[in-house]
């Protein structure tokens, strides 16, 4: 059988041929006893992966470029153990993390960002239907206005995770789209961004770059991470894309009148992702019914009486709570967080204040 002009023979060989040398180079060095093996399995893998990007059409010149000379990484490996699972232990208070996120001096940088950038986001809006503070506030909460956007090298900190393989299907497709955006265009050495493989303004995955990153500055290249116009044209493509409905807010803070029977705002629809996330969140109803349930927002005007909302109280009774519209579970679509989306949200009505 042949697959691009190869035997499966030729294949073979060619994969046997690559871990052997790769464990050759492994082992050259002062003593054989110096080796780890944790690096014999990992040059090992890679020839893995650089077969697995061959068989998706990625050139052998990116291949090479992108590969050479990559170790492992023990810390990220270590990072990602350390990541807290599921739990089911107590829920902490919104507000310290609002006071962190939504704060005065991201508020003003981000005003500062909204007057700058106005006719580029004029034409965003128009382009995308989703407002301006809403990018803002994206890139303001991923890395604080480009602040600070990452110092790992991507390549090899996705193939390290991957190599560990406690989600090895994710990391691993991660790194062969890295590879395609090589193969795009983007330059080696753009590939640096967190530890766990995001990059650039706004933080984006490889293969979320590959679907949606947009060259905003028309200069022919999508580059999220130097060109403020190329990052919120991504953003706002993103959220396109994730089904943004223009015209409507993302929701709205509300005072819930004493003696509201709670019981009977549930829902019994089960999310497949994210379920603790929504699991918080009552069921459906539009704003006129909400209104007549005597709810009374605590400040500006009510969205349109048939647009849909949920109900969240992120710190219990008594607290400000919000009315959430589909245009929420957009922003949870781009991370799965009530703080991070309810953060995202008032920065946005901050900003564009």
């Amino acid at each position: 059988m042949r697959h691009g002009g190869m035997t499966f023979l030729q294949r073979y060989r060619g994969l046997r041929t690559g871990v052997v040398a790769a464990i050759t180079l492994a082992l050259a060095g002062p003593a054989v006893g110096q080796v780890n093996p944790e690096e014999l399995g990992f040059q090992g893998y890679l020839q893995l992966l650089a077969a697995q990007a061959r068989g998706e059409g990625v050139r052998e010149s990116t291949i090479a470029q992108v590969m050479a000379g990559l170790t492992l990484n023990p810390r990220v490996i270590q990072l990602d153990r350390a990541q807290p699972g599921s739990s089911t232990g107590t829920i902490p208070a919104f507000e310290p993390y609002r006071r962190n996120h939504v704060d005065a001096s991201r508020i003003a940088r981000g005003r500062r960002q909204y007057l700058a950038a106005a006719d580029q986001l004029a034409a965003m809006e128009r382009r995308y239907g989703v407002p301006g503070p809403v990018m803002l506030a994206i890139w303001g909460h991923e890395t604080d206005y480009g602040g600070y956007t990452g110092d790992f090298d991507l390549p090899r900190s996705l193939a390290s995770l991957a190599y560990e393989g406690r989600r090895r299907e994710l990391f691993a497709s991660e790194f062969i789209a890295t590879l395609k955006m090589v193969d795009r265009g983007v330059p080696r050495s753009k590939l640096v961004g967190s530890w766990a493989g995001a990059f650039g303004n706004p933080q984006f995955l490889p293969s979320v770059y590959l679907r949606v990153a947009q060259d905003g500055d028309g200069d022919g290249f999508a580059d999220i991470w130097s060109s403020r116009a190329d990052t919120l044209a991504s953003i706002g493509n993103y959220f396109r894309d994730a089904g943004w409905r223009q015209g409507q807010p993302w929701g709205v803070a509300v005072s819930v009148p004493e003696g509201l029977d709670r019981a009977s705002l549930g829902t019994t629809l089960q999310s497949p992702r994210c379920a603790r996330v929504f699991d918080r969140h009552t069921g459906w109803k539009t704003m006129r019914e909400w209104r007549a349930l005597g709810m009374v927002p605590k400040s500006g005007a009510w969205p349109a009486d048939d647009v849909m909302a949920s109900l969240l109280e992120p710190d219990g009774r008594g607290r400000t709570a919000y009315l959430l519209t589909g245009n929420y579970r957009v922003i949870l679509d781009y991370n799965c967080s009530n703080f991070y989306a309810l953060s995202v949200g008032l920065l946005a009505d901050e900003i564009s204040r």
